[in-house]
């Protein structure tokens, strides 16, 4: 192959699998749902095992079973002979993974399977395998051919087969109602976990709260600003409640507009609808309302009293941008 085929053959490898997972569709049925209710109704693991290539599609469907709620466990096929089948429990049920369903790794797992007594869900894409002939229920991920010019390299059935895991996950997920917050205790930790668990009140413990009152000199203000560095300072009355905002950008245009400051007060130049958000506030909506409205930092009230300012600096800090 020239050079000038790369593009062609990458477009066809791309159609092959594009159409390798819309005919998944026709295999979404009855035992499909059966699968589904199955799983969720079990008191025990949904163990997954596979050989080869598909051993490793299985790896990546225990992994996004167990972050979406689902309790799994990865077998590889080959040492379940070895020993490996201990890791059964009577109310697991087990997917055995195959796209021919007829190989000898296969062959001599599934009677040990159904020895156990476990209910047992052949994915293979060979309805007329000794898989598919041994299994419960049976998920189809056949495909009419692989992306490889041989036809031999596991390509087009294993798309086929990763997708059909995420059905059956995503099912999963709605028949649990698994929820922002149920994904967020699966994923504590790094920038995912941050935008689902951390919250306002956690990134304001660290800043100062710069406020004044009305009736606050400019010079005050401009004091305040600078010594606490979140480029404003709330404007609050004697019970903490808030009532305007001075940012770096209302002091720009205070100077502009006047040649003589030396008689105006906070109230003269604040904001009197600031933009506000509550301690309990998720920092990724305090990121979306700064975006929205294009500022970089929001009031902080609890109990509708101004508790701290949140800065956009503070969500670059944690990694929630």
């Amino acid at each position: 192959m020239d050079s000038r085929n790369i593009i062609p053959v990458a477009l066809r490898t791309i159609q092959l699998e594009a159409s390798s997972v819309s005919g998944l569709e026709a295999f979404i049925n009855a035992d499909f749902q059966r699968a589904v209710e199955l799983i969720a109704q079990s008191k025990g693991r949904l163990v997954v095992s596979g050989i080869g290539k598909s051993a490793i599609i299985a790896q990546k469907i225990v992994a996004t079973l167990n972050s979406t709620g689902t309790a799994a466990l990865f077998m590889h096929a080959a040492d379940a002979i070895h020993g490996d089948l201990g890791m059964i429990l009577p109310d697991d049920v087990v997917m055995l993974i195959s796209k021919s369903g007829d190989s000898p790794e296969i062959k001599v797992l599934v009677p040990l399977l159904r020895n156990f007594g476990n209910t047992l869900i052949g994915m293979v894409g060979n309805t007329q395998s000794f898989l598919s002939k041994n299994s419960d229920i049976i998920l189809n991920t056949t495909v009419s051919q692989e992306a490889c010019p041989n036809n031999l390299a596991p390509t087009t059935s294993t798309t086929a087969q990763m997708v059909m895991g995420d059905a059956l996950a995503v099912c999963l997920m709605e028949l649990k109602g698994f929820n922002s917050e149920d994904f967020a205790r699966y994923h504590p930790g790094g920038t995912l976990g941050k935008k689902l668990y951390l919250r306002v009140s956690e990134l304001i413990v660290h800043n100062q709260k710069p406020a004044v009152k009305p009736g606050s000199s400019i010079k005050e203000v401009i004091v305040t600003i600078t010594k606490n560095r979140l480029g404003a300072a709330a404007v609050t009355d004697d019970n903490n409640k808030v009532l305007g905002i001075v940012t770096d950008g209302d002091l720009r245009r205070m100077l502009e507009n006047n040649d003589a400051v030396g008689n105006l007060t906070a109230a003269d130049i604040m904001s009197d609808s600031p933009k506000t958000i509550t301690s309990g506030a998720l920092a990724a909506e305090a990121l979306e309302v700064m975006r929205a409205y294009d500022i970089s930092q929001l009031l902080v009230l609890d109990d509708e009293r101004f508790a701290g300012i949140v800065h956009l600096h503070d969500l670059v800090r944690e990694g929630i941008i």
